[in-house]
């Protein structure tokens, strides 16, 4: 992706069914569950560079042993920071005492971060701010075991402020009003509800307040503390949580927005924002990794009994499609597929817009996300010139020389690497001119493989606010003199904020959004402008049920084409001297390629929950009135 955009958060959950004398006798170390979640970790890298987190708890323990270790970090390369933490810490120990090398119960008494039940986390962060504070996992404390909720996740609530008014009826003081707090403290409420009742019917049965703690660990129901926290959330949302005594459970949204698998046998339960994660570090089939279903959770009891279980009752299937375009690792055989069908089903565009002339056109892609779409569209050029070859032949056939049979069977795709990202270049200068400048230097450009006659195409899997494209790739582009430039977005247009885990809050950083503006004041409509606005205004005070996308008809009177050339037009200014022509992949390309994640509300308006009609009309309302507020 050419623009800056931030990634989704990413969740990794261990839980070691043998005790940790079994790793250690099986693969040489007790170490094994911590070894596996580093690569987990690492493995989710590219959803999460802001911050990363790693808690742990050891089951079984003593009182007065401590059973819950965390660590966080919003280094520059957050995950090598915690796990360097945490194996100098275990250095140390080894230092002091080489007699624990060998003694698996002394390690698990003494050294931290050593347990059965594991849970990590990579952050890439909206709403919050990016200190340490903000990292996950959250720690709600207690001194009693149970009471004890870790809480980590890949989520954001459309609905964080009336939550978080939820919490202040309950007679709560929260400490932040970010979506994690207001989460945490929901379920925590509800855990220790549940946890008072059973301790009352331990009582009443006459258990002592000793026999009462196993009492309510084997008792205390996590699906209906769930149900009851989850009971009025709005957003896509994986939550991952653990109990002090070793209960934990990963919950999806009703609409299945955001990702989760997990995979179980007789050693291991593991949870992961991605499949391939798990099959690469574990070893296992892509038939053996299991999605978790849309309001479901995984529960998994501190005795290592698994069961799923519905929480909340499933809405239409909405995954995010973006995370097939972009987010996820493209190692997943699915994925891999669906990327290049991508690119293929975009080509009838292309050949149109270089008028079937490939023998004059260079094909190259945007580095590096967008390489596997790329191979897609070459594969269907390839296609379209093994015809082109085959008409000639047969047009010519009567007279057809050996010379002149070799010169078209020789015609190939040209392909070149014509754009290079130098440098990932900071924004450290603030002054407005000066970051430009910076900015037109992160990439460099392939001098000396293009002809004037040449059309160049290039493909990029996304274009959100265009920026980079205009400040920097097509004047580089420019520079090569191609007969034509066209730019290939294997995503459909991006017109509306997502709320949902990506950070696109505002309307008017959209490029399809300021190119329907545009289009609207060039026709002479700024009433249609203001009138959404007022509209928008007119449903602040309705229920989220009640709300209409009113934005959608900013765009009502343009067809994909209309806001596509004016995109053209907005990224391309005066100093651009080549023509610039851009296409975009269509909606039903789109579902088409990815059947099974049809969330498709950032190009369509088309929300899975009611909270998102409330974010978009919020979003607008800020623009027109000139708040730089996010709407969520």
């Amino acid at each position: 992706m050419s623009d800056a955009l931030k990634h989704e958060c990413g969740i990794a959950l261990i839980r070691l069914l043998k005790p940790l004398d079994y790793y250690k006798d099986k693969y040489g170390t007790a170490f094994y569950g911590i070894n596996k979640m580093y690569l987990m970790m690492e493995k989710q890298h590219n959803r999460g560079q802001d911050g990363a987190g790693f808690a742990s708890i050891k089951l079984n323990v003593s009182p007065g042993e401590r059973y819950i270790s965390r660590v966080r970090s919003n280094a520059a390369q957050p995950i090598q920071d915690i796990f360097s933490q945490i194996n100098n810490r275990i250095n140390e120990e080894f230092n002091v005492h080489p007699e624990y090398k060998n003694d698996v119960a002394a390690q698990k008494k003494n050294i931290p971060y050593l347990g059965e039940l594991l849970l990590g986390h990579v952050r890439y962060g909206t709403y919050g701010g990016n200190n340490v504070e903000n990292v996950h996992p959250f720690l709600r404390q207690n001194n009693w075991m149970h009471r004890n909720l870790i809480i980590a996740g890949n989520f954001n609530m459309t609905n964080t402020s009336q939550l978080f008014e939820n919490l202040i009826e309950l007679g709560m003081h929260p400490k932040e009003k970010a979506d994690t707090i207001t989460v945490m403290e929901k379920i925590g409420h509800f855990l220790d509800d549940a946890v008072r009742k059973l301790y009352k019917k331990a009582k009443a049965a006459g258990m002592s307040k000793v026999e009462a703690s196993p009492y309510i660990i084997e008792n205390l129901n996590l699906a209906k503390i769930l149900r009851k926290s989850s009971k009025d959330w709005d957003g896509g949302y994986v939550i991952a949580g653990m109990l002090g005594h070793g209960d934990s459970f990963v919950f999806r949204d009703p609409a299945g927005i955001r990702p989760a698998f997990y995979y179980k046998d007789n050693e291991v339960v593991v949870v992961a924002s991605e499949r391939p994660v798990i099959q690469t570090v574990f070893n296992v089939s892509f038939e053996d990794v299991k999605e978790l279903d849309p309001g479901h959770a995984l529960l998994l009891r501190k005795s290592g009994y698994l069961s799923v279980t519905k929480i909340l009752e499933p809405l239409e299937k909405k995954s995010c499609s973006f995370e097939r375009i972009y987010f996820s690792r493209g190692s997943d055989v699915e994925i891999y597929q669906e990327r290049k069908e991508l690119g293929r089903l975009l080509m009838p565009k292309v050949l149109e817009a270089i008028n079937y002339d490939t023998e004059n056109t260079i094909f190259s892609y945007i580095p590096n996300t967008a390489e596997t779409s790329f191979y897609g569209m070459i594969e269907a050029a390839q296609d379209e010139l093994n015809k082109q070859k085959n008409e000639a032949i047969l047009k010519e056939k009567e007279n057809l020389s050996l010379s002149r049979l070799y010169e078209i069977q020789d015609r190939k795709i040209r392909i070149e690497k014509i754009v290079i990202k130098d440098v990932k270049l900071r924004t450290f200068i603030t002054e407005e001119s000066s970051r430009d400048d910076l900015v037109a230097h992160i990439y460099d450009v392939t001098y000396g493989v293009i002809k004037p006659e040449d059309d160049l195409v290039i493909i990029d899997d996304s274009i959100v606010r265009g920026t980079t494209l205009k400040k920097s790739i097509l004047k580089m582009l420019d520079r090569l003199h191609p007969k034509q430039i066209v730019v290939v977005s294997s995503a459909p247009q991006i017109r509306y904020p997502d709320c949902y885990g990506i950070d696109m809050a505002r309307l008017e950083d959209l490029v399809a959004f300021q190119a329907a503006l545009a289009l609207q004041k060039e026709n002479g409509n700024e009433r249609i402008i203001e009138e959404i606005y007022h509209k928008c205004k007119a449903q602040e005070k309705l229920n989220d049920n009640e709300q209409i996308n009113f934005v959608k008809e900013l765009y009502a009177p343009f067809t994909d084409e209309d806001i596509s050339n004016q995109i053209a037009e907005l990224i391309s200014n005066e100093t651009i001297k080549t023509k610039v022509k851009v296409i975009f992949q269509s909606v039903k390309d789109l579902h088409k390629a990815c059947p099974k994640n049809l969330g498709d509300w950032y190009f369509t308006g088309n929300y899975p929950t009611p909270g998102g009609n409330r974010v978009v009309n919020k979003a607008y309302i800020n623009f027109f009135e000139g708040n730089p507020e996010r709407a969520y």
